[in-house]
């Protein structure tokens, strides 16, 4: 689990709409920081940090959706509610397509607005979780030799050690072996363990089990 404080970005070239709502944000315990631009945001923030974006579509310069194609590109995971003060069906889609969990109109509802950063923070924990997950599952990847692989991946398929060493061409003994360096290395301790952590790292490297 994460221990970082969710923060609240709000990107707005409106003061008296910033300060409106980095008030409104903080009587609830959270925790805030405003920006007047995409420009100081991008400057500001960093990649990981856990959080939602509460971002005004229409900017001059950087406009809003332009900044989260940003974002997506630089493939920064933070969830985006959009606020404008006009309302354009095309924009609206655009931001959903583009993966925003809200899109507000001003003046914003507060509790639609509450409703939605609960969601967006218990989102970008999720992704941060997930990637966390991910990349200790790719460290212990690394941890074994190509051999152990071949033997985890026959492993998974059912096979017994005497049916993977007939098809590797090697001792019985030799791949149980193997098989106990895989227990130590992956730290299981049981094979529905091991064929968890199998499936787990087929899922985080995108590759689909061998044919």
């Amino acid at each position: 689990m994460t221990t970082q404080t969710p923060t609240v970005f709000i990107v707005d070239d409106d003061p008296a709409v910033r300060d409106s709502l980095e008030m409104l944000l903080a009587a609830q315990g959270l925790q805030v920081t405003g920006f007047p631009n995409a420009q100081s945001f991008l400057q500001h923030y960093q990649s990981g940090e856990i959080g939602c974006l509460v971002l005004d579509i229409r900017m001059p310069q950087i406009t809003g959706l332009a900044l989260q194609e940003m974002l997506n590109a630089r493939h920064m995971q933070l969830p985006i509610l959009f606020i404008t003060g006009h309302g354009d069906v095309e924009e609206c889609s655009r931001a959903f397509r583009a993966g925003a969990i809200d899109f507000l109109t001003k003046p914003i509802d507060p509790l639609r607005l509450l409703d939605g950063l609960k969601r967006g923070i218990r989102l970008c924990i999720q992704q941060h979780e997930q990637r966390a997950e991910t990349e200790d599952i790719l460290q212990q990847l690394a941890r074994i030799s190509p051999r152990e692989r071949e033997v985890l991946d026959r492993i998974a398929d059912g096979l017994s050690s005497k049916e993977i060493a007939q098809q590797l061409h090697l001792s019985p003994r030799t791949v149980d072996v193997h098989r106990a360096n895989l227990f130590d290395k992956l730290n299981v301790n049981s094979l529905a363990d091991l064929i968890r952590f199998y499936l787990r790292a087929l899922e985080a490297t995108g590759k689909k089990r061998p044919e």
